[in-house]
């Protein structure tokens, strides 16, 4: 049974735009779009905060909600247009060019330092956030999907109308892609670009 205590307030629900507004911006991949459902999310959350257990942080249960308009959203948006064609999502030969005939890395990856210390720094996540937004936006939803949301594969394939093999084609490309861009990018110095 929520408290006054554990029961947010409009101000404290309204500090956390900016968050949800970069994590529905990296998902939808339109300005008008993202505000939209972070809109919808905080007013959800203002109808429905008392019913907030406290359980959890208010911004991680904001990001829960915020999720479920992001699918609303895409559900929509797919039911009114068709996906652009994978052809166009890289050039076919990109990922080719990290791997032998066997499938083995032409170079292994490079080692991290400390993954933890790296995950821990802001400009880290400020490079993979930039690397994300240079994926093809096909590319981006379906690995945002599935590594940010969690969600499964079947369920990511009934929401965006796409195959189970092309889930993975794009799941495949978008990992290969954000490793190359980090690798470039980040291990190496310099701006994020993807190809």
């Amino acid at each position: 049974m929520p408290t006054a205590d554990t029961v947010p307030s409009a101000l404290d629900l309204e500090r956390h735009r900016p968050h949800l507004m970069k994590f529905a911006r990296l998902q939808l991949r339109d300005e008008s779009a993202a505000e939209d459902a972070v809109q919808e999310t905080l007013l959800a959350a203002l109808q429905g905060r008392e019913r907030f257990a406290g359980q959890s942080s208010v911004r991680t249960w904001l990001i829960g909600i915020l999720k479920h308009k992001i699918i609303d959203h895409i559900r929509r948006r797919s039911r009114e247009q068709l996906l652009e064609p994978l052809a166009d999502e890289l050039d076919p030969d990109g990922p080719r060019a990290y791997f032998q005939e066997d499938g083995h890395f032409l170079e292994p990856p490079q080692q991290w330092q400390d993954p933890d210390q790296a995950l821990q720094q802001h400009r880290f996540f400020e490079a993979l956030e930039r690397c994300l937004e240079a994926l093809p936006k096909n590319s981006a939803r379906v690995f945002t999907m599935r590594e940010v949301m969690g969600m499964e594969t079947g369920e990511i394939c009934k929401e965006v109308g796409i195959t189970p093999t092309n889930c993975w084609v794009l799941l495949h490309r978008a990992r290969v892609s954000l490793r190359a861009c980090l690798e470039k990018n980040w291990f190496s110095g310099g701006a994020p670009t993807i190809g």
